[in-house]
């Protein structure tokens, strides 16, 4: 039995003290990145890279949600929904103006849309030397009718001489002369449709006035070794012309 101990005596403590536990500094760093948010991802380095430590990768803020889209800015909308006619109009004046100015000058100065005039002579004189048929040549036009175009050929079932004139008045006129039998050659030259229309006396010979195509309208001469053919859409004062001029 042990002895009694004074009353104001404190026992003795066998239990040590507790320390508080201690923190390395790598523990600290998780804590710290613990609590200010998330982990920052891990990147291997591709194989071959000097250097062999992975790289961190700091993650998105918080409520990023991913990639954010970027619209059109507000003021471009507005200021393209805002046009007025008037600014158009402009826009489309600043591309007439220098269409107009290329018009002028190809027309003023290069001799746009005028006719080319041809010399016809050289196929007169090859019909005069082929002999199928006589021919005639217009004298005393004027200067206000140009030739546009003479040719002469052989055709099925003879030749045909043609030149083609354009009137005073800018009508187009053809002077046909062939030795191709008529039947064959006036379906050919005013359509099926065409029709004779009444004879008319011009310098002495008896010509026959003839429907032609859509608007055209012919004078036709029909002799034993040719045909002669005066057609277009001129007006028929200046078939006239053309056909009492030829001698």
């Amino acid at each position: 039995m042990e002895p009694a101990q004074p009353a104001d005596r404190v026992p003795a403590d066998q239990t040590p003290p507790q320390e508080p536990p201690s923190t390395s500094p790598a523990r600290a760093t998780d804590l710290a990145t613990s609590s200010s948010g998330p982990e920052p991802a891990v990147v291997e380095p591709p194989a071959g890279t000097a250097g062999g430590e992975p790289a961190l990768v700091a993650p998105p803020p918080a409520g990023a949600g991913g990639p954010r889209r970027v619209g059109r800015p507000a003021g471009k909308e507005k200021a393209r929904s805002e046009r007025s006619p008037k600014d158009m109009a402009l826009s489309l004046l600043v591309l007439l103006v220098p269409i107009a100015l290329l018009l002028a000058f190809y027309r003023g100065f290069l001799g746009g849309e005028q006719p080319v005039v041809v010399d016809p002579g050289p196929a007169y004189e090859s019909a005069r030397s082929a002999g199928a048929f006589p021919i005639s040549e217009p004298t005393g036009l004027g200067s206000g009718w140009r030739t546009v175009s003479a040719s002469y050929r052989a055709v099925d079932g003879g030749a045909n001489l043609r030149v083609g004139y354009l009137t005073p008045e800018g009508r187009g006129v053809q002077l046909v002369q062939s030795n191709v039998p008529p039947e064959k050659l006036l379906p050919h030259e005013l359509t099926v449709q065409g029709q004779p229309q009444g004879p008319t006396d011009l310098g002495g010979r008896s010509w026959q006035r003839y429907t032609g195509r859509g608007n055209d309208q012919a004078l036709v001469l029909l002799e034993p070794d040719r045909t002669v053919i005066v057609v277009g859409d001129a007006r028929e004062g200046e078939l006239r012309q053309l056909a009492g001029a030829l001698r």
